[in-house]
């Protein structure tokens, strides 16, 4: 299933590459929006985890460095059945994480360090497992690609914006496309990450649940993180990597929570409580 949703995409993304580099320069333009778009493509798949890492400055904690949070993610990712993923550290206040990785042999946890200093053993261990499910039902992959696209798609509605603004190819009808194109091409983003992202979300939950033994961990760290990023969410992050992460780290108020790229938390944590009964 994700190897289809990962094809469909970057067929997507190669695809408005192409009608946008059409309506803004014809046939010259749609040929630059094809080289653009492969280019895109190659690097979305190769480079999109180090892209996120990069993007949040996060540095590697190596075991000698971090022992404690190193040996929980190799006794869950043994539990898991999968390589002990690398660990990263995000120097942010703000408690969060998540995973990245194109497949498991090379899968990152990355969390910051308000995660660190605000949970116990035990919710720390609930969020790490969470991330490890990611990784081992191969969702990581698809969530940088979401990222990456959805980042690509608000900067081909800014281009269609000044295209619109500066008269296009001076054809009123192509104006209007472009005009179009910057008002829809957000919320396609949008679209894209919320229907990847939230049955996601509950799969994750539901492996750490089976990983640790104790879904209470993760329900009380869940309720800690979702309070601390409402009060304080994070600035100057992109809001195209919010699926990515554990809890949305960009707050909102309820109108928000209705285009969530995360299903409700007092959802998640109900149904982890259900599991431990």
């Amino acid at each position: 299933m994700n190897t289809l949703k990962t094809t469909f995409l970057m067929g997507a993304l190669f695809g408005f590459f192409l009608l946008v580099g059409g309506l803004m320069g014809g046939e010259a333009g749609m040929a630059f929006a094809f080289v653009a778009a492969l280019a895109m493509n190659f690097s979305m798949y190769w480079f999109s985890d180090r892209i996120v890492l990069a993007m949040y400055r996060a540095k590697e904690l190596p075991p000698e460095a971090a022992p404690r949070i190193n040996a929980m993610v190799a006794k869950l990712s043994a539990a898991a059945g999968i390589p002990a993923p690398r660990v990263y550290l995000v120097p942010m206040p703000v408690p969060n994480a998540f995973a990245t990785g194109r497949n498991p042999a090379n899968g990152v946890v990355a969390v910051t360090q308000g995660l660190l200093d605000i949970l116990d053993e035990a919710e720390v261990e609930g969020v790490i497992a969470h991330e490890i499910g990611h990784i081992k039902n191969r969702d990581t992959l698809i969530s940088c690609l979401a990222a990456a696209m959805a980042g690509a798609i608000m900067m081909l509605a800014s281009m269609a914006r000044w295209a619109a603004i500066f008269g296009g190819r001076d054809n009123r009808g192509n104006v209007v496309t472009l005009i179009a194109t910057a008002v829809f091409a957000p919320i396609a983003a949008m679209l894209i990450q919320m229907a990847i992202s939230r049955s996601r979300e509950y799969m994750a939950d539901d492996a750490a649940a089976r990983l640790t033994r104790n879904p209470r961990g993760l329900a009380t760290a869940l309720a800690k993180l979702e309070a601390v990023s409402k009060r304080h969410p994070i600035r100057g992050g992109n809001s195209a990597t919010a699926h990515m992460f554990i809890v949305n780290p960009f707050g909102g108020g309820a109108l928000a929570g209705l285009f969530s790229t995360h299903p409700p938390i007092a959802e998640r944590i109900k149904r982890l409580e259900k599991t431990a009964v």
